[in-house]
């Protein structure tokens, strides 16, 4: 039980660290563009070794597909209506992003928890560590430009950690790890969503933030998160 106590600091400590940074700290955008593109080339890693591939494992091909596509798709929509009703640049499609591909990611991370060892448990919280600060922080700055308070952008990203918290707590308790089938359509639902939100929020936010070294901070990205899957 320790060790999902300590995922559940470490995902609960990144989004509201993240947040805090975003608000409160003064830091270059270029520095806020390459960790976003960075932490975007750790999800790539992410969406291959840690969601798609296990589910391709467990489950048929047109299974893991439709989950797929329905994440991207569900995502998108909910994208779309965020820049319509709330605004492009408030911030909420980054905390969509983390909300969408985080909850079903936790689920499943918290079934995964179920029997791993000390170094599985460190590849998953790095990785959830590397992509959750820098889109947090991406996420809150844009609210405090948009007029949010620094207290409710505060609120918001800590009631975010919150959820993503208990939906760990609920993978580990809730779904037995013989599930293969529903854990394959969480995984691959989460998939999508992270691609679609690669697509159409972390990398234009890096690109823009930083457009010289964009390519570079995806490619460590992609590189620091392999090398926490091979640890794991």
């Amino acid at each position: 039980m320790w060790m999902v106590i300590l995922v559940i600091i470490v995902i609960s400590a990144a989004l509201i660290v993240g947040a805090a940074w975003g608000l409160y700290g003064k830091f270059p955008s270029k520095v806020e563009g390459f960790l976003v593109a960075m932490a975007g080339g750790a999800l790539i890693v992410s969406v291959m070794a840690e969601l798609l591939e296990p589910a391709a494992e467990a489950s048929s091909i047109p299974i893991v597909i439709l989950s797929f596509l329905s994440g991207a798709v569900i995502f998108t929509l909910v994208d779309m209506y965020i820049d319509r009703h709330v605004g492009e640049d408030s911030g909420g499609g980054l905390l969509m992003a983390v909300v969408l591909d985080g909850v079903p990611e936790n689920l499943a991370l918290g079934v995964a928890l179920i029997g791993s060892g000390p170094l599985g448990v460190l590849a998953l919280t790095g990785s959830i560590l590397l992509s959750n600060l820098p889109e947090a922080a991406g996420g809150a700055r844009q609210m405090r430009e948009n007029g949010f308070s620094k207290l409710k952008a505060m609120g918001i990203w800590t009631a975010t950690a919150a959820i993503l918290s208990g939906a760990a707590i609920a993978g580990y308790l809730l779904l037995p790890s013989d599930a293969e089938m529903a854990l394959a359509v969480i995984k691959s639902f989460a998939a999508g969503a992270v691609i679609a939100s690669l697509a159409t929020e972390v990398f234009p936010t890096a690109y823009e933030k930083d457009n010289d070294a964009t390519g570079i901070a995806v490619a460590v990205g992609v590189a620091l998160a392999f090398l926490l899957h091979e640890i794991g």
